[in-house]
């Protein structure tokens, strides 16, 4: 047992150190930067994981489980703000995460950074929604499961619809919001763009009857830009938009909010990119389509 006390205390000074080596190298080589970071990153995941597990557990104990993400998401804000220096200004002077509850609350997905997003976005009582298979991750799964996520089967349309159901249940009755991203998956964009929505947030909002809470965040490219291995310290700007009420909608309309809260959010997020980067910018064509995935099944009704 100490032996591999040990050898973990090797592995642990070596990444520290590498991870110092590359700061100092990046003085000079501006690649060294991306890599140093990168390994600051998933350290401080990996630190603010562990730290979810016992949270979850205590919390869990003293009945306050729902707070256990929203204190990890916390936590990971500030260990990411000292080991990386990227920070997020967020632009809600009418209070709506904190105000509006329970709500589904949806956010552009750019790059694995935004979980370090939700650390500044996550309200108390709030919970993500994540693919299954992220559940057998050691650590980050086992934190996640002792939480409350609410976890996906995107490959069996009959589990996730049973999952979005209880979510549903979750949300009034427990007074719980969810985060998720509509994109589905991660843009890697160089420039303000959205991928089309699936539209599980909005049958899931609509099914509850809540409202649903777009986040916007600015395109971060210039802090972090995974195809040129570009990873800075920074400042990101996010604008919280005006709550979209849901009641008295059917399944019937939500295409049309799906497509409309899309557009919506592409539209701020221009505005917000062209503010930080201090030029005009066009919002993006529309190639084809309005921008909502037609299918059928799981792939429809997950986000």
């Amino acid at each position: 047992m100490l032996s591999i006390f040990y050898y973990l205390g090797l592995l642990a000074t070596g990444y520290f150190g590498l991870t110092i080596f590359l700061y100092m190298l990046s003085l000079r080589v501006e690649a060294a930067g991306f890599f140093a970071r990168l390994l600051a990153s998933y350290a401080s995941l990996v630190i603010c994981a562990w730290y979810g597990v016992f949270a979850s557990i205590l919390l869990r104990l003293f009945g306050n489980v729902r707070l256990a993400q929203w204190a990890t998401a916390r936590s990971f804000k500030y260990v990411m703000r000292f080991t990386t220096g990227v920070t997020f200004k967020i632009d809600d002077p009418n209070g709506y995460l904190k105000n509006t509850r329970p709500a589904v609350i949806i956010g552009n997905h750019q790059t694995e950074l935004d979980v370090l997003a939700l650390g500044w976005i996550f309200p108390k009582y709030c919970s993500v929604s994540a693919k299954k298979s992220l559940k057998n991750v050691p650590i980050l799964g086992w934190y996640m499961a002792l939480s409350g996520t609410v976890f996906i089967d995107r490959a069996n349309s009959s589990s996730a619809r049973h999952a979005m159901a209880g979510a549903s249940e979750e949300i009034t009755r427990e007074k719980q919001s969810v985060f998720m991203f509509p994109e589905g998956t991660r843009s890697y964009a160089k420039e303000p763009m959205l991928l089309p929505f699936k539209k599980g947030a909005f049958h899931l909002a609509v099914q509850a009857g809540v409202p649903i809470v777009p986040v916007v965040v600015g395109n971060y490219s210039d802090v972090l830009y995974v195809q040129g291995r570009r990873f800075n310290a920074g400042e990101i700007p996010v604008k919280v938009l005006k709550p979209i009420e849901t009641k008295n909608l059917t399944a019937a309309d939500v295409e049309d909010l799906t497509r409309d809260t899309r557009e919506l959010m592409l539209k701020e997020l221009v505005k917000l990119t062209s503010k930080s980067r201090g030029r005009p910018m066009a919002v993006p064509a529309r190639n084809s389509g309005d921008g909502v995935i037609k299918a059928s099944g799981a792939e429809a009704t997950i986000s």
